[in-house]
């Protein structure tokens, strides 16, 4: 960020200062992961860095603890696991959250901000109560310890993020073009198809990543309701912690990061395709 020149000595120095706070602020923020990736090549068992690391000494650095994630039948089952989950709760919060972001559009909707409040509040409302209130209601409905109900809990907690990202893309919808697919005859189904649904499919898409990262990384939720054959990789994490401190745990949390960066890279892509879409239509 360029400093003008027209401005005064203290606008200078607020500059630098704001620019280190920022600086240190990011380091803060990203230092863990900075520690954990250089950690998952360690040759040694051990959670801190040796001698031979330190002194850059090839013997020191390995990819055992990689080999040993995905030659583990417990990894590889936690991450089938985690990956079947995701994918069913992306899908049926996608289209759940589609449908409904698209019926509070409408000025007709009564009740649009209460609804919308009931949307959302699985993002608001802390997910340990979240978590206890839906383990006792699917208790009832023998979900418990079942990839149904680990779905559907995961799809409750994705809903409101595809309804937040699909409201914000309808917001400049112009709804004149369904009305005048109406009159040329179209049906709903295919006005929706052939208009509405490329119009949104960046919020769309949007919202199903931002669902699929919640599924993918969630572990208090599935605490309270997944049983043993369901352990996706955050529970894995979490016993092999409790249970067995292994460097295995700093190779999986590397892939995550990983995993992560590729998804934020997507959003990123999607965004500014978005944005020169907006640029090219005419007002």
């Amino acid at each position: 960020m360029a400093i003008p020149s027209y401005a005064t000595r203290g606008e200078r120095i607020w500059h630098w200062v704001f620019c280190a706070l920022c600086a240190l602020i990011f380091l803060f923020l990203i230092g863990p992961i900075l520690v954990i990736i250089p950690l998952s090549f360690n040759a040694e068992p051990y959670f801190t860095f040796s001698e031979k690391m330190l002194s850059l000494d090839p013997e020191g650095y390995s990819l055992r603890w990689y080999q040993e994630f995905f030659t583990s039948d417990e990894w590889m089952r936690s991450i089938k696991n985690s990956i079947f989950v995701a994918v069913c709760a992306t899908v049926l919060a996608t289209v759940l959250g589609t449908l409904a972001a698209l019926g509070l559009s409408s000025r007709f909707m009564p009740f649009r901000n209460t609804i919308m409040a009931i949307l959302i509040s699985p993002m608001i409302v802390p997910l340990i109560i979240s978590a206890a209130a839906m383990f006792f209601f699917f208790s009832k409905l023998g979900l418990t310890q079942t990839y149904l109900g680990v779905i559907l809990a995961h799809t409750a907690l994705g809903i409101p993020f595809v309804v937040i990202t699909v409201t914000a893309t309808l917001s400049g919808f112009d709804h004149s073009l369904t009305r005048a697919a109406h009159s040329l005859g179209a049906s709903p189904s295919r006005t929706f198809f052939r208009i509405i649904l490329p119009l949104v499919t960046p919020g769309v898409v949007s919202g199903a990543l931002f669902a699929f990262i919640t599924s993918f990384d969630e572990v208090v939720v599935v605490l309270f309701i997944a049983g043993p054959a369901q352990t996706t990789i955050p529970i894995q994490m979490w016993s092999g912690i409790r249970e067995e401190i292994s460097p295995t745990i700093l190779a999986v949390a590397t892939l995550l990061v990983l995993v992560s960066i590729l998804l934020l890279t997507t959003l990123e892509l999607i965004r500014r395709r978005n944005e020169r879409l907006r640029g090219l239509t005419p007002s």
